[in-house]
C-alpha cells in the first residue's frame, strides 16, 4: 500500500532511539522529510546521517522538550529547513515509575506539558498543510491497572483525554489527532531489556500474559503510527490504537 507520504514533513520528539527512532526511520522509508531531536548531540548527528542516507531531507537539534525556548527553536528550525510541518509525533516521556513528587513533576513536564506545548507550536503549520496529522504516544498502562500507582500511567491517561478532545477541536482546521498506546515493547537499550536483565521474574510473567507469546518491537509501533498519519487514514481521528499483542484484557469498544 502506498501511504502517500512522499515529501510530507514529519517532526518526532525523542527520536534517536527506541520507538521514536523507529518512527523516524519508517516515515523516512515512506518518503517523509524528518525533523528529529534528542538530548545527545552525537546521537542526533548519527540519526540525521542515517535518515539522509534514505534519500530524504533530515534535520535535528539537541532539545530539552521541557524547556519552552528549546522546543520552539527546534520546531521553527525544522519548519524553515524542511518547508513546513505536516505531521507531529510527540514521543518523549520521562518514563519510569517514580512515585515521588519529583517523579510526578518529571512526567507532567515531559509527557503532558511538552506535548501540549508542541501541539500549540506546530498547529499553525499543520493547519497550513491541509492534511495535518498528530499522533500522541501513550501506553497501555494508561488504560488498565499495571505495576501499581505511578505518574507514568496517570499522565499518559491524561494524554488520551487531551488527544480525544483535541481531535474534536482541530478537525475543522484539517488536522487529525490520534493516539497509539503500545504495550510491552522490547528493543535494545530499552526499559524491558533492563527489566529482563535485573527483574527476570517480572519480565517472564509479563511475557506469559501476552497471548501472542512475545513482546512487540518498536518498528511494529512505528508502522501503526505511519498509517495513522498518512492520507490513507484520512477519516480517522480521535482514535486510540492499542498495539500490545493482546496484553490488555479490556473489551475495546
Amino acid at each position: 500500500m502506498d501511504l502517500q507520504l512522499k515529501d510530507k514533513v514529519a517532526l518526532i520528539t525523542g527520536s534517536t532511539k527506541g520507538i521514536g527512532r523507529a518512527i523516524a526511520e519508517t516515515l523516512a522509508d515512506e518518503g517523509c522529510h524528518v525533523g528529529i531531536c534528542a538530548r545527545n548531540q552525537a546521537e542526533v548527528d548519527e540519526t540525521i546521517t542515517a535518515l539522509t542516507a534514505k534519500g530524504v531531507k533530515a534535520c535535528g537539534s539537541v532539545v530539552d522538550v521541557t524547556d519552552a525556548a528549546s522546543l520552539e527553536t527546534w520546531i521553527n528550525h525544522c519548519a524553515d529547513t524542511l518547508g513546513g510541518i505536516d505531521i507531529f509525533v510527540p514521543n518523549v516521556s520521562a518514563g519510569g515509575a517514580d512515585n515521588s513528587e519529583s517523579g510526578w513533576r518529571a512526567n507532567f513536564e515531559a509527557d503532558m506539558l511538552a506535548t501540549w506545548r508542541g501541539v500549540e507550536l506546530t498547529q499553525p503549520h499543520l493547519a497550513k498543510s491541509g492534511q495535518g496529522a498528530i499522533v500522541i504516544i501513550s501506553t497501555t498502562a494508561a488504560v488498565e491497572a499495571f505495576a501499581g500507582p505511578s505518574p507514568y500511567g496517570a499522565i499518559k491517561a491524561g494524554l488520551l483525554n487531551y488527544s480525544s478532545n483535541l481531535s474534536q477541536s482541530l478537525a475543522a482546521s484539517g488536522i487529525r489527532v490520534n493516539a497509539v498506546s503500545p504495550g510491552p515493547i522490547y528493543f535494545e537499550g530499552g526499559a524491558w531489556e533492563q527489566i529482563k536483565t535485573h527483574m527476570a521474574d517480572f519480565y517472564n510473567a509479563t511475557v506469559a500474559n501476552i497471548p501472542m507469546g512475545r513482546m512487540g518491537t518498536n518498528y511494529e509501533v512505528a508502522d501503526t503510527v505511519a498509517f495513522l498519519v498518512s492520507p490513507r487514514s484520512a477519516f480517522t481521528t480521535g482514535a486510540n490504537v492499542i498495539v500490545d499483542g493482546g496484553f490488555t484484557k479490556r473489551v475495546q469498544f
